[in-house]
């Protein structure tokens, strides 16, 4: 996704609200332009038209199941060629739209681990792994825990805080080390959270980011991806209208 970045990057200097706002009415505008550009209007109009009537011929012939049948398939077939048209236009922008999705979820799905303030990092291992585990922190990293910790139901963690920047972190079991970075800034940007090992009866090193929750719908706290869901929906559905697309 790093060729996004120089295009949808400056919206991180808006509240992340308002970012996936903005990208969800770009991405709707764009579907909707090309929607309307790849698809014949003037036949979908009509084949909107004739589903319509379909529906209201099968009503009014409720009591004669075999005439519904007959209508039915008429209707199956229309229905058909509608999808067919609509087909071509989403299959185009199927792929810019994961890539999209990809940012969002690499720039906006977590909180920042914000400088001095204190985050967990988690080490999740097999089932029957037991004994302890060492971490090993830069010195600018403050180590609020112990260095080394006890394997508990699988899980063995640490809290720590630090200044700006990007650390590395050794993790050292079994008289191996794994490493892995972690983030500490301002802005809405970090590492990916989980980071898959399946080595020496680890299986992840998570560092322990908030989920990032944009919206709250009544006191339902949602985040990006439905919150991205619901306004695309909305400018969609205004787009269409505006625009009279069938």
């Amino acid at each position: 996704m790093v060729f996004l970045d120089p295009i949808l990057n400056p919206l991180l200097n808006l509240s992340p609200l308002w970012a996936i706002i903005l990208v969800s009415f770009f991405v709707a505008l764009t579907m909707t332009m090309v929607y309307k550009w790849m698809t014949d209007q003037e036949l979908m109009k009509v084949l909107k038209a004739d589903m319509k009537n379909f529906q209201k011929e099968m009503k009014e012939l409720r009591d004669h199941p075999e005439k519904v049948i007959a209508v039915q398939k008429r209707a199956m077939q229309t229905n058909m060629k509608y999808m067919m048209q609509s087909f071509k236009p989403t299959f185009v922008t199927m792929i810019p739209i994961l890539l999209i999705f990809g940012w969002l979820n690499a720039h906006l799905a977590f909180m920042p681990i914000l400088p001095d303030t204190a985050f967990n990092t988690i080490v999740e291992f097999d089932e029957d792994m037991a004994g302890n585990i060492d971490i090993v922190a830069p010195e600018e990293i403050t180590l609020l825990s112990g260095k080394s910790v006890d394997i508990e139901n699988g899980k063995a963690f640490w809290t720590l805080k630090g200044p700006l920047g990007r650390h590395v972190l050794e993790y050292k079991y079994n008289n191996k080390s794994h490493f892995r970075s972690v983030l500490i800034s301002e802005t809405q940007e970090y590492e990916p959270p989980v980071k898959t090992i399946k080595e020496n009866g680890i299986n992840t090193i998570t560092i322990d980011n908030e989920p990032f929750k944009p919206l709250n719908l009544f006191g339902w706290q949602i985040g990006w991806f439905w919150t991205y869901v619901i306004f695309s929906v909305i400018f969609s559905m205004s787009l269409r209208k505006i625009l009279k697309i069938h």
